[in-house]
Formats: C-alpha cells, sequence, structure tokens
C-alpha cells in the first residue's frame, strides 16, 4: 500500500547511477524525477536524456518524472520515449490538462496531476479524475529541495482523500495520493494517517549516511499505523 520514492534532486550528480542502484538496494519502490526549466519554477535540473541515461540502473523499479515545466506536451513525449513510467504535471503549465493527462495514458504510462500549496482541489472535475492514477500534493512550493513541510497541508490531503474515496465508491477506480515536500521520520506517520500513500523524500534519504537505515526508519513509521 505505502511506496517509498527517493528524490534524486537531493542525490550525488556526479555518481547519479550508484546513487539510485544503492537506494533501489535499500528499499525504495519509486524513482521520483524532478523537471525544473527555470521557468516554471526558479531551478534549472534534468531532461530526457538523464533520464534515459539512468534507466538501466532502475531495472524493474519505475521512474515516477514530476514535471514542473513549460510548454508541456512535447516534453510529455519526450520523457515516455526516454523510459518514464510515471508522468505528473501542474495543471496550471498546461493548456488543456484533459489532453496532456491524455497523452500519457495512451502510451500506456500512468498519469498524476500535481498540485501547488496554493493550488485549489477544485480542478478535479470528473473528466480529470477519469484519466488520473495518481494526485501529487506539493508540501512546499516547488523549485528547490531541502524545505520544510507546510503543516496545512494535512488538511488538504484529508480533502482529497474525501474525494478520491467518493469517486472510488462511484467507479471503483482507485487514485492514489502522492505527497512530496519536508518529508521525514518525523512526520510521515501523520501524512499517511492524513491519506497519502506514496511519499517522496530527498534530502531524508539522501543526505543520510546510511540509505538502508533511512528508509526502514520511513518504512518503520508506516508500519505503526
Amino acid at each position: 500500500m505505502y511506496k517509498i520514492a527517493p528524490s534524486i534532486l537531493s542525490a550525488d550528480f556526479a555518481k547519479l547511477g550508484q546513487e539510485i542502484e544503492e537506494v533501489i538496494l535499500a528499499g525504495a519502490d519509486w524513482i521520483h524525477f524532478d523537471v525544473m526549466d527555470n521557468h516554471y519554477v526558479p531551478n534549472l535540473t534534468f531532461g530526457p536524456v538523464v533520464c534515459k541515461a539512468i534507466k538501466p540502473y532502475t531495472k524493474s523499479t519505475p521512474i515516477d518524472v514530476h514535471l514542473m515545466a513549460e510548454p508541456l506536451d512535447s516534453l510529455i513525449e519526450s520523457f515516455i520515449q526516454a523510459g518514464a513510467d510515471y508522468i505528473s504535471f501542474h495543471p496550471e503549465a498546461s493548456k488543456h490538462v484533459h489532453r496532456s493527462l491524455s497523452l500519457i495514458k495512451s502510451k500506456g504510462l500512468k498519469a498524476g496531476l500535481a498540485l501547488n500549496p496554493a493550488t485549489s482541489l477544485d480542478i478535479l472535475s470528473d473528466i480529470v479524475l477519469d484519466e488520473l492514477d495518481y494526485i501529487l500534493i506539493m508540501s512546499v512550493n516547488p523549485g528547490f529541495g531541502g524545505q520544510i513541510f507546510i503543516p496545512k497541508t494535512l488538511e488538504k490531503i484529508q480533502e482529497l482523500k474525501k474525494i478520491c474515496q467518493a469517486y472510488y465508491q462511484t467507479t471503483s477506480r482507485l487514485i492514489e495520493i502522492q505527497v512530496d515536500g519536508g518529508i521525514n521520520a518525523n512526520n510521515i506517520k501523520k501524512i499517511a494517517q492524513a491519506g497519502a500513500n506514496i511519499f517522496v523524500a530527498g534530502s531524508a534519504i539522501f543526505n543520510q549516511s546510511d540509505r538502508n537505515q533511512a528508509i526502514s526508519a520511513l518504512k518503520q513509521e508506516l508500519q505503526n499505523i
């Protein structure tokens, strides 16, 4: 039920393949790949070439691409070709949210929508929900790693959980809830209790000398729920 997705934004870029192999051996369920364009957000990170380069290191572990960039649809196509398994994007970055989601789904990938702290859940109409496999709630403002979790996010996750449960009762389709930003062993339990089941963690994993212990600590907190 619960998944830990280390964000390579906090990894050592000089040995990225090795870093990815290490966290997968330590128990990572997904690899989270943050794409920032210094336009939609004030930072510049990775592109499709890097995604393609790390694919052999991930083996069967899914690559979860989080697009914080625009324009969007051509970039979606590039990451599909680069080997992404999951792709999420921000509705503000797409001229046609449903079309962008449909593009991801048409290629057999899982599609997600990423919501900033100030983005309302009102964006989640039935036509959007019908295309979603997961929803990413940002618990920090996107652009940089190492930020502190915004406590008010817990209420948003709780409200989203109600929306997803109601949708499931009507359609029998499960939409997962992912949270990204400031997650660590001290707050992951509260975030899970609010309704999340996928947890993106960067510095809480990659900034630790023992990645096995870091991921184990997160998973141990989830076992206590």
